[in-house]
């Protein structure tokens, strides 16, 4: 049993994706990040950077204790070991699922991140930052349709935990004030992995729109947290 500790943001999205995929046996266990739930001292002895999603595996291949992961990233990367799927076996395969795996950690979630902040949520529009950030997300889509041009997946011929990464954040692109029709190949990518089954079963029950209003505490709970 694996608990899921998530709430419906892209990142947690990813998780999903992948244990419906799988068929792994799981609970998912919300946490309101608009009422402040991930801070409470139970979800940080599992993940301290107080964000979602984190998981518990009560049956690890060790053998041991119940095992707490938290970054979406990492978490990915050991289920996909822990079950030997969505991730190539030999050296060069495996290779390149973690490159694109990383540049979704590192580039595409960040920067689609602040997009979606500064064009959806900031009090006030700062048009510096939303020409910023637009600009390089958009650049970011461009790599990305660049590497699907020749092949079906990001990673190659096969789908993998790189294209779980990356969906997510591609979802809310008109959001991001993005084109889709400007990158043929991506969009035909995106289509493509929208049509899996386990796709359909994640997004069919989203908890809550990508854009939904934020009232003001809300606001605070999410983009106010000191740094202690």
């Amino acid at each position: 049993m694996i608990d899921l500790h998530y709430w419906a943001t892209p990142n947690g999205y990813k998780i999903r994706l992948f244990l419906e995929e799988t068929g792994l046996e799981h609970r998912i266990l919300p946490v309101d990040i608009r009422a402040g739930e991930q801070f409470k001292p139970e979800f940080l002895a599992i993940a301290p950077n107080n964000r979602i999603p984190a998981i518990v595996d009560h049956a690890p291949a060790d053998g041991g204790g119940p095992l707490p992961l938290f970054e979406s990233g990492a978490i990915l990367l050991y289920l996909a070991d822990k079950t030997g799927r969505f991730i190539p076996q030999d050296l060069r395969g495996r290779t390149e699922v973690l490159q694109w795996l990383f540049w979704q950690m590192g580039g595409l979630g960040p920067m689609a991140g602040q997009n979606g902040h500064f064009n959806v949520y900031a009090p006030e529009k700062v048009p510096y930052a939303i020409d910023r950030y637009t600009r390089e997300t958009a650049r970011l889509y461009g790599v990305l349709d660049k590497r699907l041009a020749d092949r079906e997946f990001v990673a190659g011929d096969a789908y993998s935990i790189a294209d779980m990464a990356i969906y997510p954040w591609i979802v809310p692109h008109e959001a991001h004030k993005q084109n889709l029709d400007d990158t043929p190949h991506l969009k035909r990518w995106f289509a493509q992995v929208g049509e899996r089954e386990a796709t359909k079963r994640v997004y069919a029950d989203a908890q809550a729109s990508y854009a939904k209003p934020m009232t003001d505490e809300e606001r605070k709970v999410l983009f106010g947290a000191p740094a202690k």
